[in-house]
């Protein structure tokens, strides 16, 4: 099996429900996301897919989606707050943890038709989750 990697940095802000921790409350990360694709066998070039394109594929939707915006479950009671300030969000039916940000990626990875295999996201320089089926 060839794997490849293709690491993509964005910045977000979250907060966590139910919560007894820091996490309860709003604040930010300077995230890092490590895409993994993996395949039995490389194509006409030589690859398993072009690094560039992975990153256009997700940078455009992690741009345009995710980075510096807060990502907050739906049911946030501050959401309407959020919203009526015209402050970005973007919203999870679960609570915003790198876990659950991790299936996210893979998720839209997957619907964008890139074979990924897993998603790491890294919450901070030594701590991070991982998503894979």
């Amino acid at each position: 099996m060839f794997q490849v990697v293709k690491e993509i940095n964005f910045c977000y802000g979250h907060r966590l429900l139910k919560y007894a921790g820091k996490c309860r409350y709003f604040h930010g990360h300077n995230g890092k996301v490590e895409i993994q694709i993996g395949s039995s066998k490389l194509d006409s070039r030589g690859m398993v897919r072009d690094f560039t394109e992975i990153k256009h594929i997700l940078l455009t939707w992690i741009d345009q989606n995710l980075d510096h915006r807060m990502i907050l479950h739906e049911k946030d009671p501050l959401l309407p707050v959020l919203k009526k300030a015209g402050e970005p969000v973007y919203l999870l039916p679960t609570n915003p943890t790198a876990e659950n940000i991790a299936r996210l990626i893979y998720e839209e990875a997957r619907k964008k038709g890139l074979p990924v295999s897993a998603v790491t996201l890294w919450e901070t320089h030594n701590s991070k989750a991982t998503y894979s089926k």
